[in-house]
């Protein structure tokens, strides 16, 4: 078994929904936790009072993650505040649906840029500058899986972010640094829910094999998991967090 130091977590994208349930769970496993955003600072500062409210670290840094500089900057935080970190959770992402037929350019380069160029960034960081036997954790979809209609440029993005996080898994093995992806599905998020309907939610519950949709909290714990100590076997893995979706 590895034994981290307590050094910090990045999560980026952490000023609401998933990202802010993962920066709370990790400060709870005892970790201080750089708040990564991009353009909601108010919802940030909520996330470093909740974990504070319990008794943990946090400071928040603005910046979107497909920057150039806001990696580094997310870094140079975590050893400013915290003494560095042996956590990065890149979890930032943009979610425009819509068939490929009609698809926007710009709609293209956002989701792109978010997701896969962000992700790439953060991961190039973290290979320069994350502690030996740290953790790596990226954020897919389920929906990779199920090649969903609608959501091809999103998924495509995603698909990026899975094959990254395999190859950066094997390119960091030598320092001791695990690299894993969760995928959630019919997760209760803002963006899961974004433009359905209570009735279009409740039926997507009904159809799922537990009759439910997931929780934040449970993408949170997933996350916790790979983060552990204990898990330093695990690496190259996409972990679809689903329910038995798919």
């Amino acid at each position: 078994m590895t034994t981290l130091l307590p050094d910090a977590a990045i999560v980026t994208g952490a000023s609401r929904s998933i990202g802010r349930a993962i920066a709370e769970r990790l400060a709870r496993d005892g970790r201080p936790v750089v708040v990564g955003y991009a353009h909601r600072a108010d919802e940030a500062a909520v996330t470093v009072r909740a974990i504070a409210e319990f008794g943990g670290r946090a400071v928040a840094v603005g910046g979107d993650v497909a920057d150039g500089d806001t990696a580094a900057r997310l870094f140079d935080a975590a050893d400013a505040e915290f003494g560095g970190a042996a956590v990065l959770v890149a979890n930032a992402g943009v979610s425009v649906l819509g068939p490929i037929a009609t698809y926007d350019d710009d709609a293209y380069d956002r989701v792109f840029d978010a997701s896969a160029r962000g992700t790439f960034r953060c991961l190039r960081a973290a290979a320069a500058r994350l502690a030996d036997h740290g953790r790596v954790v990226t954020v897919s979809s389920t929906a990779v899986a199920t090649a969903t209609p609608g959501m091809g440029v999103y998924l495509a993005a995603k698909a990026a972010v899975e094959t990254m996080t395999r190859v950066a898994a094997k390119e960091l093995a030598p320092r001791g640094i695990t690299v894993n992806a969760v995928a959630p599905g019919l997760v209760r998020s803002e963006m899961f829910a974004d433009g359905k309907t209570a009735e279009e939610l409740a039926a997507i519950a009904r159809s799922a094999p537990r009759t439910r949709l997931g929780e934040i909290t449970e993408i949170a714990d997933a996350v916790s998991l790979l983060t552990a100590p204990d898990a330093s076997w695990i690496s190259g893995q996409v972990i679809r967090v689903n329910g038995g979706v798919a």
